[in-house]
């Protein structure tokens, strides 16, 4: 608003006086600085105050006498003394009537009738006159402004505009508003100011006047603003008159400009005021304006970043204007870039900068004071260039690229400034254009490959800008432009569209000028490793140039040894991971596997030596457990990297054999004796614990272990390390206290040797052992290991065994095989322990039965058994991974050199390869079935132990229905006496069958094939009350019996009607229904086609097996019977071609069949029909045909008994 240039506005030593009425201050204003405040001083003075303190009546004595002196007061008095009701009214009607009359400026009630000009009749008007001409005059252009939509236009009225009468107007406005407030609100009335000439200087007085509106003033200016202020004639005079209203209230500047921000309004007004902006302190290191516009542009508020980008741009669209807001904050922003520029790098100082002048040679430093700001205009320079589309001029680009190659101190600061330089050079190649400025890049680039190993050691920083030259070098070579564009991106902290051809002149000067490839890779080794590389290291690290070297297979290329750089980094690692460290690792595994091209199959790394591996473990659980107390020279960290490292090349070396064997390579795996050195279960158990610090790591870890070592993820073993781990384990490690009384190795193997009598002695060290954790009961391993089999001795209480196997399945979480082969040792018999039998971890995997060669004492120790279970069940996991490892490794060599020799001798035949598949998976069907058919084995009693009445048959009696009476004690069926003592089932027999029988039903889950080649092979029939009973899963047994049953062997025939006797028993299901019928059917055709030696061998075992059937499914009776009665005339047909049938047995069949309710007396009294009463002897001596006959009778018997019971 140049036209109330030359106007005297309120100043900030008066607006602050009259917002805290502070009198003194106000006698000090000058006539002229008065004159603008009186409307408000003469209401002060004439008014009653609601303050009727002493002190307030003493301030308005003052105000009176300041305003005594004053010519003007009288007529600031004389329109107090109007009757401004009556005033309102009159307005309010005129109002009415423009409204009625569509706003036309026609009758007026306010004025009427106007002799001459507004000027002249305001001059000879009375006040009332005066205060009625100013008021229509403004309520005329409140309603334009109404009615304008949002257009801006400038009214021209002579009344606002004379200079002789303009503070008698400003007099009338300020006494209108403050009467008539209801009518002309503070803002609306402001709002109107704007659209007439001297409106700022109109708006500033009134405020001054009525300074508690000055927020309220200031907000609805704002939100009634444009987004674009300096697109409109209106925005830039609503952005000058509050620029005005700022400069007199200046505390309040900043409030205004966050109104602004949170309204997203008047852009140019945010920007003034910040150049207005005189802080009382000066911050030596961010000047205002550059935090100011840095925070809109980079902040987190999309909307307002968009809002402030737009001003930009269609400031540009515009010619160049001095009196731009635009271009006073560029020549600001250059200003400041030109004063921290070293004198002799500032090739310009623009005309009107006032800058010292100061010496200093051609490439003299940045002061270490001006780092931190010269950061943050180089920041803020790519926001408005990458983000604000600034497009520099020549002057701002040329001071740009001298303050981007200047040389700044050894410093955090230093190597912050270089890398964002270093970057915005690569997000903007365009501030470099001439052949002289190229130079200065090139010389700029070459002296920071040249410090920056100093830069890093002086200032004490991890990430320096040496590594991101590495990378941006290795991503040029690799032409990963995408790459370099997000590298940009993330230094900067901004998302710059880049567009991947800008960097082409770049790519250029790094591949053939300052980076080959070759120096890469050979600056690359030398690079000095991260000390405590973690995830807290932020930046750029050699870590990134070496991934993506090996990535680019540069190392092998150029023949670069980088095992030894990165041995030495994983070594110096700790918690929290850092994110490229697996992938470093899966980088280095693939560049020692795969040559970087077939034409040179030997361009591989090297791997890291087995010497280096085992010094990493020297330290750590299960190796040297005994120096626990000191300190581990290798973080747990980087074992689990090493560890990781291992599984995951083990793994990559068999999934490559393919392509290795084509290309006649065979790197060397890690031997067995390396792997059981390295406790792999204790480690991820740790690993367990620090899943939040090691990010990916522990989930890779199990998923190679689930893979590689199966037997280290039995299920079980997981759930009993909650056991272990848990909570109230940890609570009772918790009470235990610090001095309590620690026993060594030592003692604890004497208290062994010493048994039974040390029983006592044992106990408690034993109990005090299980309130340690797992890795604390690692250094008595080996005692409690060695003196296993002393256990085993009679007399030793069930208490130490129990406790034993408690401690045994706590140091199987933390180091199970080495536990697993000191135990299998330990249990051997006393025999082979005479000729000092080793077995080795190799050992027992090849040969996992080895287990069960242990001490007979064994099987029936229930708690020592249970040991051996789960041994067992590991090592024959780990040997299914053995053998298919060992196939793998093999497979596709063995083929390669047959190919190779087949070519020689084309004669010879090709062995298939899934000759190799099946002969292994036989192989492991005949270890699993063999070490199922031993603990079957072990579960039948021993005579000692049926002369005792331990036998298996009375764990199914409650299943299998009432006593089978009829039948003679010692049957056909080969079963033991139905009698057993008291207190039978609590024998350690029976606790060694129920956890074989656990063992046994994972084992058909985790592979029912098992369970088949079992069943198939056979079992002693004594057995499968135990089985059918003991083992849940056995009941798939029900879908191969048919196959079984169609078995050509007797034998096999026989066990599947005898199993399918106890599943009906157990397992009474529609399947098993269909089953048995099919089984009867199956023995009635079998009758017509045996011999009478095979009838005999066949039957007598099986009949008995009918009762079982028609006891869980009596819709089978008819059947039975029938088949009963055909067996008994067959036999009965052969008997009486030899001898006369003296028992008219087929007669007793016929009736038993017909009338089975008369066989038996209903009360269980004696039957009617009594079957004759041959002792053993007469049975065994007499006829097979006559013992088969009295045997279907007894089937007969039984079955009626059974139904009778039922009844």
């Amino acid at each position: 608003m140049a036209d109330s240039a030359g106007l005297q506005f309120v100043s900030s030593y008066a607006f602050e006086a009259m917002q805290k009425v502070d009198v003194v201050r106000l006698a000090a204003l000058s006539d002229p600085e008065l004159r603008l405040l009186l409307p408000c001083l003469v209401r002060m003075a004439l008014c009653a105050p609601a303050d009727q303190s002493q002190s307030w009546a003493q301030d308005k004595k003052l105000i009176l006498r300041l305003l005594s002196g004053v010519e003007a007061v009288n007529s600031i008095v004389a329109l107090l003394s109007v009757d401004f009701h009556a005033l309102e009214q009159d307005a309010r009607k005129e109002q009415q009537l423009r409204h009625k009359a569509g706003g036309s400026n026609g009758e007026s009630i306010l004025v009427s009738q106007l002799q001459h000009g507004l000027t002249l009749e305001f001059e000879h008007s009375d006040p009332l006159r005066r205060l009625r001409l100013t008021l229509s005059e403004l309520l005329a252009i409140m309603n334009k402004v109404t009615d304008s939509n949002g257009e801006f236009f400038l009214k021209s009225s002579e009344l606002f505009e004379s200079p002789v009468y303009l503070e008698e107007v400003a007099d009338v406005l300020c006494i209108l508003q403050a009467e008539l407030p209801s009518l002309l609100p503070i803002v609306d009335v402001a709002e109107a100011l704007l659209h007439v000439r001297n409106g700022d200087w109109f708006m500033c007085l009134l405020v001054a006047n009525v300074p508690d509106s000055f927020s309220e003033v200031c907000r609805g200016l704002i939100k009634n603003g444009e987004r674009q202020d300096e697109e409109s004639v209106g925005g830039r005079r609503r952005t000058e008159a509050l620029r005005q209203l700022c400069q007199m209230n200046p505390s309040q500047a900043l409030n205004i400009r966050a109104m602004v921000v949170e309204e997203c309004h008047l852009p140019g007004l945010g920007v003034a005021l910040t150049l207005d902006y005189k802080p009382d302190t000066a911050d030596e290191a961010v000047s205002p304006l550059v935090s100011y516009v840095s925070g809109l542009l980079l902040g987190t508020n999309s909307k307002v970043r968009t809002w402030f980008s737009m001003f930009i741009r269609n400031g540009q669209q515009r010619k160049r204007e001095s009196s731009s807001v635009l271009w006073q904050m560029r020549r600001q922003l250059l200003l400041e870039l030109v004063a921290i520029l070293p004198r002799s790098r500032s090739t310009h100082v623009p005309n009107d900068a006032n800058v010292e002048d100061g010496g200093g040679s051609g490439y003299s430093g940045l002061r270490e004071e001006h780092v931190v700001k010269a950061s943050a205009l180089l920041r803020l320079y790519c926001a408005l260039m990458g983000i604000a589309g600034l497009r520099p001029t020549d002057e701002e680009a040329e001071q740009l690229l001298q303050l981007m190659t200047s040389r700044p101190p050894a410093t955090p600061a230093g190597v912050r400034f270089v890398s964002l330089s270093f970057c915005k050079l690569l997000a903007f190649p365009t501030l470099v254009s001439t052949p002289e400025q190229e130079q200065l890049m090139v010389m700029w680039l070459s002296w920071m490959i040249k410090e920056e190993e100093y830069f890093e050691s002086a200032a004490g920083v991890s990430a320096s800008f040496g590594e991101m030259l590495l990378l941006v070098a290795m991503y040029f070579h690799s032409n990963q432009l995408s790459s370099i564009i997000e590298l940009v991106c993330s230094t900067l902290g901004m998302k710059i569209a880049i567009k991947p051809s800008s960097l082409s002149k770049m790519k250029t000067i790094f591949t053939q000028e300052i980076f080959t490839e070759q120096v890469v890779t050979a600056h690359a080794v030398r690079v000095a490793v991260t000390n405590s590389l973690s995830a807290n290291i932020t930046g750029f690290l050699p870590i990134h140039c070496i991934y993506q070297l090996l990535r680019s297979r540069a190392f092998t290329k150029h023949k670069v040894s980088i095992k030894d750089w990165i041995y030495r980094q994983l070594c110096e690692t700790t918690t929290p991971i850092h994110t490229q460290l697996i992938p470093l690792i899966d980088a280095y595994i693939n560049s020692i596997l795969t040559p970087a091209s077939k034409a040179n199959p030997e361009a591989t790394n090297q791997p890291i030596t087995e010497q280096e591996i085992l010094n990493v473990f020297q330290s750590s659980a299960g190796q040297g457990d005994g120096s626990r107390g000191g300190r581990q020279r290798y973080s747990i960290t980087t074992q689990l990297l090493i560890l990781y490292y291992i599984l995951s090349f083990e793994e990559n070396l068999l999934a490559s054999t393919k392509q290795l064997a084509l290309m006649q390579r065979k790197p060397k795996s890690y031997s067995a004796a390396l792997m059981d050195q390295i406790p792999i279960k204790y480690l991820v158990t740790q690993a367990q614990g620090l899943q939040q610090e090691l990010g990916g790591l522990h989930s890779a870890l199990l998923r190679l272990l689930a893979t590689n070592y199966p037997h280290l993820c039995l299920v079980e073993d997981w759930v009993c390390e909650e056991e272990v781990t848990g909570t109230l384990p940890l609570l009772r490690r918790m009470m235990l206290p610090s001095n309590t009384c620690r026993y060594t190795q030592n003692q604890l193997h004497q208290a062994f040797q010493k048994l039974p009598s040390s029983s006592p002695r044992l106990m408690r060290i034993l109990e005090h052992l299980t309130l340690l954790s797992p890795g604390d009961l690692i250094p008595y391993a080996e005692a409690l290991t060695a003196s296993t089999a002393l256990l085993l001795e009679p007399g030793v209480p069930r208490r130490l065994l129990q406790t034993l196997n408690k401690l045994w399945m706590g140091l199987n979480t933390v180091m199970p095989r080495r536990l697993w082969v000191m135990t299998v040792n330990a249990l051997q018999p006393s025999a082979k322990l005479l000729r000092q039998q080793t077995y080795t971890q190799n050992d027992l995997m090849v040969d996992p039965l080895i287990v069960l060669r242990c001490d007979q004492r064994v099987y029936r120790c229930p708690p020592l058994m249970d040991i051996v279970l789960h041994m067992l069940n590991g090592y024959l996991l780990a040997s299914k991974a053995y053998l298919q490892c060992h196939l793998k490794e093999t497979a596709d060599f063995d083929r390669q050199n047959q190919i190779i020799s087949n070519v020689a001798a084309p004669g010879q035949p090709d062995t298939p390869e899934v000759t190799r598949e099946e002969l292994k998976n036989a192989l492991l069907a005949a270890q699993d079935s063999a070490a199922v058919q031993i603990l079957l084995e072990i579960c039948l009693p021993t005579s000692e132990e049926q002369l005792l009445g331990a036998a298996t048959e009375g764990l199914l009696r409650t299943n299998r229905g009432p006593k089978q009476g009829s039948l003679p004690p010692m049957t056909s069926r080969g079963r033991v006496d139905d009698t057993e003592p008291e207190g039978g089932l609590l024998s350690d027999l029976r606790e060694v069958q129920c956890l074989i029988c656990c063992l046994l039903h994972q084992m058909f889950i985790a592979d029912p094939n098992i369970a088949k080649l079992v069943h198939f092979q056979g079992y002693p029939q004594a057995l499968l009350p135990l089985t059918v009973a003991g083992i849940p899963s056995i009941h798939i047994c029900l879908d191969f019996i048919p196959e079984l049953l169609a078995q050509p062997q007797l034998e096999k025939q026989i066990f599947a009607i005898q199993l399918l006797s106890y599943l009906c028993t157990q397992y009474a299901l529609p399947k098993s229904l269909s089953v048995a019928r099919l089984a009867i059917s199956v023995m009635g055709t079998l009758l017509t086609v045996l011999n009478r030696a095979k009838r005999f061998s066949f039957f007598m075992p099986t009949l008995p097996c009918l009762v079982a059937f028609c006891q869980a499914f009596p819709p089978l009776y008819d059947d039975v019977a029938a088949l009963l009665v055909q067996v008994g005339q067959v036999c009965a047909s052969d008997v009486a071609t030899k001898v006369r049938d003296i028992d008219p047995f087929i007669a007793r069949l016929q009736s038993l069949r017909e009338k089975p309710q008369e066989a038996a007396a209903p009360g269980g009294g004696s039957s009617k029909l009594t079957l004759p009463q041959k002792t053993a002897e007469e049975l065994g001596g007499a006829d097979p045909d006559v013992q088969l006959c009295y045997c279907v009778e007894a089937t007969f018997m039984d079955i009626i008994s059974s139904t009778l019971h039922g009844l």
